[in-house]
C-alpha cells in the first residue's frame, strides 16, 4: 500500500476519533473536565494535525519509494528506501492528459527518475489483472536525442557516453540480429513498444527520442527492462526525481 494511502487512512481514523471525543465533550461536560480526557483529546488533535500535514506533503511534494529490483545496481540496491521529489518537474494538472504546471527543473541526461510503468512494459497477464507499479531508471536521452548502443556502449548524438555508474553482470555481448525488422520501420516499431522480446540489450538503434518523451535505462545494464525494450518514456508517466536514500542507515546518501 502506498505511503500516501496509509497516511490518509490514519488521518481518517484520528479524525473520527477526534469527532467522537468532541461529541463526548459536548454531551458530557463533566467528563470533558477530567485531566485524562483533556490529555487524550489534545493528543488526538495533535496527531491528526501531524498526519494531515504529512499526508499533504507526501501527496504533493515527497514520495517514499522502495527499490524492488536489481535494475539500478550498484547505484541503488534492492531494499533501499528513498525519497522522491514530486514537484521537481512540475505538478500534473488533474484531468489534463498529463500536462504539467510550475516546473522547477527539466529532465536532464543523468537524472534518476521515478515513473508510472508504461502499458508497453506490462505483460498481458499484468494488464489483465490491472497491475499498477512504478519504475526507477536513469534518463539517458531527452527529446530530439539520437540514441544508439554498440556492443554495450551508449552513444548519444554520435558521442560515446562516459558512464561510471554502470554495472555489467554478463560478459557476453548479445549480437544484433540481422534484419529482425526492416530499417525503415525500426523507429516506429520501437515507439510502439514492440521490442520487448527482441535481442536489443547490447546493440540497439539508432532511434530518435520523440518530443515529450525520454530514453531511460537501468544502471545495471544487463538486468534492466527499460526503454531499449518497451520504447520511449512519455512525460505524462513521470512522477519525480530521486532525492536521497534514507534507509538503511548505512546507505544514507544523496542520489546522483
Amino acid at each position: 500500500m502506498d505511503m500516501e494511502i496509509k497516511l490518509l487512512i490514519a488521518g481518517i481514523i484520528f479524525l473520527i476519533a477526534g469527532l467522537i471525543m468532541r461529541s463526548l465533550k459536548m454531551k458530557k461536560p463533566e467528563l470533558a473536565q477530567s485531566r485524562v480526557f483533556k490529555t487524550i483529546y489534545e493528543w488526538v488533535e495533535t496527531i491528526w494535525s501531524a498526519v494531515l500535514l504529512a499526508a499533504f506533503i507526501m501527496y504533493f511534494f515527497i514520495q517514499a519509494f522502495k527499490i524492488p529490483s536489481g535494475s539500478m545496481i550498484n547505484t541503488l540496491l534492492i531494499g533501499d528506501h528513498l525519497f522522491v521529489n514530486k514537484f521537481a518537474y512540475g505538478f500534473q494538472v488533474p484531468f489534463s492528459g498529463g500536462k504539467r504546471a510550475l516546473p522547477i527543473f527539466s529532465v536532464k541526461r543523468g537524472n534518476i527518475v521515478i515513473f508510472k510503468c508504461p502499458p508497453e512494459a506490462l505483460s498481458p497477464e499484468e494488464k489483465q489483472a490491472g497491475v499498477k507499479k512504478d519504475f526507477i531508471k536513469r534518463a539517458i536521452g531527452i527529446p530530439g536525442d539520437t540514441i544508439e548502443i554498440i556492443d554495450k556502449k551508449v552513444f548519444v548524438n554520435g558521442q560515446e557516453q562516459i558512464e561510471p555508474y554502470t554495472n555489467f553482470e554478463i560478459d557476453y555481448i548479445q549480437p544484433r540480429k540481422a534484419m529482425f525488422i526492416r530499417a525503415e520501420n525500426y523507429q516506429a516499431s520501437w515507439e510502439q513498444g514492440r521490442f520487448t522480446q527482441q535481442p536489443v540489450r547490447d546493440n540497439f538503434g539508432p532511434v530518435v527520442v520523440p518530443q515529450g518523451c525520454y530514453f531511460v535505462m537501468g544502471d545495471n545494464r544487463d538486468k534492466s527492462f527499460d526503454s531499449r525494450f518497451w520504447g520511449p518514456l512519455n512525460d505524462k508517466y513521470l512522477k519525480g526525481k530521486a532525492l536521497f536514500i534514507y534507509w538503511p542507515l548505512t546507505r544514507i546518501r544523496l542520489i546522483k
